[in-house]
């Protein structure tokens, strides 16, 4: 028996990296899932997720950032498997290497709609279904500079902050807000809006070999990682844990690095 058999799952940005390898995995643990990604081109993956054994799994194009997207498909999830145990929101954008003088408004507007409404939406429309249940787990993705940022001045400091606290208030209901947080993943779905692959992103200015290498293991994450850490907290094994933003990032922000000192 798969860790989540049987178990009602939705996965935003579920097209690419981070979000696909954990819809691979999940299915395989036994998952009926909703994988929601917002290009229609990744509509494809529906016959890799629905060919995972015992796992029925739908492709669902939506916007993560989308009042009305979000709520239909998470009344779709619980109106095809009768409830909703597991939400990741997953999906975000990195915004492109656009140097600050030069974004727009529109631009800002629109990084902070997907990483910080879109979670926000997620929670606000899961919450009430795992409040009846009385059980039910939501896991965010952002990165580790969250951590050091705090929930101001950064965007990813603002995804701390918003989607950290959710679940510590709701705890009383046995809701289990999760957090895996990543940093040195190459991560195609962050980065879709604007190119495909980090590696292509990042070009010559940022070699491969150096993705990762301020952490104490010296290499990049990759997205079968941070998937094992999201099933583990969308599992009966994390019944536990509440409220906690957990690193997955190599021991970056254990060893506190800065430029020029060894590791």
């Amino acid at each position: 028996m798969g860790r989540l058999e049987g178990k009602s799952v939705i996965i935003t940005g579920a097209g690419s990296g981070i979000g696909r390898a954990a819809s691979l995995l999940f299915t395989k643990e036994g998952a009926k899932l909703i994988a929601v990604d917002r290009s229609r081109g990744r509509e494809g993956n529906r016959r890799s997720w629905s060919a995972m054994p015992a796992a029925p799994a739908e492709a669902v194009m939506a916007d993560a950032g989308s009042e009305s997207d979000v709520k239909a498909f998470i009344d779709k999830a619980v109106s095809a498997y009768g409830r909703l145990d597991a939400i990741w929101a997953n999906a975000g954008v990195s915004g492109g290497l656009v140097p600050l003088a030069e974004q727009t408004v529109e631009h800002w507007q629109e990084v902070l709609r997907i990483n910080l409404i879109g979670p926000f939406l997620a929670i606000k429309h899961s919450m009430p279904h795992m409040i009846k249940q009385k059980s039910g787990s939501i896991v965010c993705t952002a990165s580790v500079a969250g951590l050091k940022a705090g929930a101001s001045g950064h965007p990813y400091g603002g995804e701390q902050g918003r989607r950290h606290q959710p679940g510590a208030d709701h705890g009383l209901f046995a809701v289990r807000h999760r957090r895996a947080h990543q940093r040195g993943v190459s991560r195609p779905d962050r980065n879709r809006h604007d190119q495909a692959d980090l590696r292509q992103r990042q070009g010559s200015a940022a070699p491969t070999d150096k993705i990762g290498q301020l952490n104490p293991l010296k290499r990049a994450g990759q997205p079968h990682e941070l998937a094992a850490m999201g099933l583990f907290l969308a599992s009966d094994d994390a019944s536990y844990v509440n409220g906690q933003a957990i690193p997955v990032d190599g021991g970056l922000t254990a060893s506190m690095p800065y430029a020029g000192k060894p590791i």
